[in-house]
């Protein structure tokens, strides 16, 4: 589909601020059009309509790639990354699901910066089962501070997310390092062929700037933790459970099951708790 397609390109050249501006310059779609635009792709392969979904959610993948900037991978890489997940899901996307596109995109966005940061990730034998990529992806929004990790902290961390303490305090101390890959990809289908590492630090930040980097990477997700804390119970556990599982999440009907109303109340709940934590976030900023 890409081949067919005039979409902007982000390159390790162009400004960040530039790119920025481009892609905002493009339309939010209303429910209406995007239903329109769908089915117009869906049933005819018109691909003027899929590249009008695609650019309209471009923001939406450079807003999700700024929540990586900790991890040391340039940003154009991982917006390259995300817009491939983004047209992987408008050639999925069914409009007929009653689901806006951008909840259905956020999961195949993240998906491949998540294959990309591993991939890229200097670290022998990181993320090689469910738990420990589970792990990988958590594990700074679930700490309570700058400092490392007391016992208890590691305890909870390693019951709430399956894996041995251990594992907790070694990712820990990797996720601390910033290490880039300078060597061959992890091979995604194999536990046990990885190429050998020549451990190097990671240049690509003055002291710093990697402490603002740092400093913003922590206000940002303080203020996720403490927007989750100001929704009620039901709200939490549908954003939790939709967004916040390592592989996908649990579907609008999985969780109209789960709470007895309709898949279409779900997602009103949905929406209603992602607006209220996008307000609380930037007022807190």
């Amino acid at each position: 589909m890409s081949n067919a397609l005039t979409l902007p390109v982000l390159t390790a050249s162009d400004s960040l601020e530039h790119y920025s501006r481009v892609i905002k310059a493009y339309p939010v779609l209303s429910a209406e059009e995007e239903y329109s635009l769908a089915v117009k792709f869906r049933a005819d392969n018109d691909l003027e309509a899929a590249r009008q979904l695609i650019v309209s959610h471009l923001r939406l993948v450079a807003s999700i790639a700024r929540g990586y900037n900790g991890y040391g991978l340039p940003q154009s890489d991982l917006i390259q990354e995300g817009n491939i997940g983004l047209m992987k899901a408008v050639k999925r996307f069914d409009p007929e699901r009653g689901v806006r596109l951008v909840s259905f995109a956020m999961h195949w966005i993240k998906a491949e910066m998540h294959e990309y940061i591993v991939r890229n990730w200097r670290m022998v034998k990181i993320a090689t089962t469910k738990a420990q990529r589970k792990l990988f992806f958590n594990l700074r929004s679930m700490k309570t501070g700058l400092n490392s990790l007391q016992p208890a902290e590691v305890a909870h961390i390693a019951k709430e997310l399956n894996v041995k303490p251990e594992e907790v305090l070694e990712m820990e101390a990797r996720l601390n390092g910033h290490e880039i890959s300078l060597e061959a990809n992890i091979d995604d289908d194999s536990d046990e062929q990885y190429s050998p590492i020549a451990y190097l630090p990671d240049e690509g930040l003055e002291p710093l700037e990697a402490l603002e980097s740092k400093q913003i990477e922590i206000a940002e997700t303080t203020g996720l933790a403490n927007a989750l804390q100001n929704l009620d119970d039901r709200s939490r556990r549908v954003v939790e459970a939709r967004w916040l599982q390592d592989q996908g999440g649990k579907t609008l009907h999985e969780l109209a099951d789960e709470f007895g109303v309709s898949a279409e109340r779900i997602r009103q709940i949905e929406q209603k708790a992602m607006q209220k934590m996008k307000s609380l976030m930037l007022a807190s900023r």
